[in-house]
């Protein structure tokens, strides 16, 4: 959190999280009453209260806001964004949509670009339900190899990789065999730091994350666990983020505030 990053958005996902900020049980048809054809460029796309705050990452009717593009362009683009035109301290965060769905086999050419080469600190952010390939596993670890001064593992280390894991809970409409996959995410340890993230907005919910807490640990996860405050737009954020911050603290577990709120909105592109 803070940290100056570059977000790229890959498109497409295997869920609709349609149950963010519902009463239980209910899925949101909010973004149905979006007319993709009344917008023309993705960062003047309505908020949504309720449900998926990215549905223009995977709803189809919106792919037209998400053209392909090549990877000099899409590069090009990052170069821009950074303060000194080169990489000084900046993070690459990959999301989505889920970032990890086939866009893998277009991470390695991407990574390889000369103008790339001074990234250091990589971070995959991942629902945790699709394991990587073991090509693009094998890239990874020559990537982070490539970046060291000792030795796997050495504190003099010039390279990170971060899996942030936003598993999905019930409150999101998603079902738990689908969505939590504590394999899968045990999987992403081979190769980089990973942490698990829940988004809250009742007891109930943080419940239900502390059971899952404990087939990932079951399972071999050994990193951080977060709760975060649903809400895509400010009134619902503020509805519940001390909420959700008592129940951090009451459970141990740490608190992941959501800054693209409070301070642009939650605006797209932010």
């Amino acid at each position: 959190m803070g940290v100056p990053s570059v977000f790229l958005r890959t498109y497409g996902c295997n869920f609709k999280c349609a149950g963010f900020g519902m009463p239980k049980g209910e899925l949101s048809s909010e973004r149905e009453k979006v007319n993709p054809e009344d917008y023309k460029e993705y960062g003047t796309l309505p908020l949504v209260t309720t449900g998926c705050d990215s549905y223009a990452s995977w709803d189809p009717r919106f792919k037209h806001l998400s053209p392909s593009r090549d990877i000099d362009t899409i590069v090009s683009d990052i170069m821009e964004l950074l303060p000194h035109k080169e990489w000084k301290d900046e993070h690459l965060v990959i999301t989505g949509g889920e970032p990890l769905l086939g866009w893998q086999r277009a991470y390695p050419e991407l990574l390889s670009h000369e103008k790339m080469k001074g990234l250091s600190e990589i971070t995959f952010e991942t629902n945790g339900t699709q394991p990587l390939t073991p090509e693009f596993l094998d890239y990874l670890e020559q990537w982070w190899w490539d970046g060291g001064k000792i030795g796997y593992g050495s504190a003099n280390h010039d390279r990170e990789i971060t899996f942030s894991v936003s598993a999905k809970l019930s409150c999101s409409g998603e079902k738990a065999e689908d969505a939590i996959k504590p394999d899968v995410v045990v999987g992403y340890q081979t190769i980089g730091k990973v942490y698990l993230k829940f988004v809250i907005a009742t007891e109930d919910d943080a419940k239900e994350a502390l059971a899952a807490v404990e087939q990932y640990r079951d399972a071999g996860f050994k990193g951080h666990v977060y709760f975060m405050p649903v809400g895509g737009v400010e009134s619902v954020y503020h509805l519940n983020n001390r909420t959700v911050a008592d129940l951090a603290m009451k459970n141990g577990i740490r608190y992941s505030d959501r800054l693209q709120v409070p301070l642009f909105k939650n605006a797209w592109a932010t």
